[in-house]
């Protein structure tokens, strides 16, 4: 993982840390979900790595990884802290969702560092995303990165 990879990705497993140490946080519905956050991350730069992803598909990794990046997103984390990464979520599942149905899903479980089921969690993910962002955001997302 390169530097500035890597320190986004500790930046955001320590927001989180820091924010699930609030009361706030136990009062989310979505906390289970914001945890994950610092996982995909991973999962996405691994697989922007890996050989056996086609370069279509890190076309579309590279897009959502900018997007975890980017302070300026359609849930902004700096204005709402880390529930800011429920479109960051959703959005790299439905990117996951398209990989995974396009290669061999053994791909996205050697690079998952998560404890659960990947396939389980994007389907998951997936299955919540119009109740966890809203219709209008997640149509946004959609016509954002094609999927």
């Amino acid at each position: 993982m390169d530097e500035q990879k890597k320190d986004f990705y500790q930046k955001l497993r320590a927001d989180i840390k820091k924010w699930l140490e609030e009361k706030t946080a136990s009062e989310n519905t979505w906390t289970e979900y914001i945890m994950l956050a610092p996982d995909l991350f991973h999962l996405l730069t691994k697989l922007s790595l890996d050989p056996d992803v086609p370069a279509s598909k890190k076309v579309k990794i590279a897009g959502i990884i900018a997007y975890f990046i980017s302070p300026i997103d359609l849930i902004p984390e700096l204005l709402l802290g880390p529930v800011g990464y429920l479109d960051d979520i959703a959005a790299t599942a439905y990117i996951l969702n398209d990989i995974i149905n396009e290669v061999d899903p053994k791909i996205i479980q050697r690079n998952w560092a998560g404890e659960k089921d990947i396939l389980v969690l994007v389907k998951t993910i997936i299955a919540n995303a119009n109740n966890m962002i809203g219709s209008g955001l997640l149509k946004k997302l959609r016509k954002t990165f094609g999927y």
